[in-house]
């Protein structure tokens, strides 16, 4: 009988340990896995302002290739380019 009681505790003790590792395990689980919700999170709001900035720039694109006199505003402004009887004053911002 004490043979018996021995292997008893035995069985009991591994799997009392086994529970505790499993736990352990599952905890780690639960961090790795809020972490990686938490991340997703951030790329879908990346992604959406990703997306908001394209949706502009293919605007400007389609003005572009349709609005001549947009195109002539965005090159005086961006290049600094100017009309043979223009002149460009440029100031430094303080």
């Amino acid at each position: 009988m004490n043979a018996r009681r021995l292997v008893f505790s035995l069985y009991v003790v591994l799997f009392a340990g086994l529970g505790a590792a499993g736990c352990v395990l599952l905890e780690d689980a639960r961090e790795e896995y809020n972490r990686l919700v938490l991340k997703e999170d951030e790329n879908r709001r990346r992604l959406a302002e990703a997306e908001t900035r394209l949706k502009q720039e293919e605007k400007i694109l389609d003005r572009m290739r349709t609005d001549p006199a947009f195109v002539e505003k965005v090159i005086r402004q961006k290049l600094g380019f100017a009309k043979p009887d223009e002149f460009i004053f440029r100031f430094e911002n303080q």
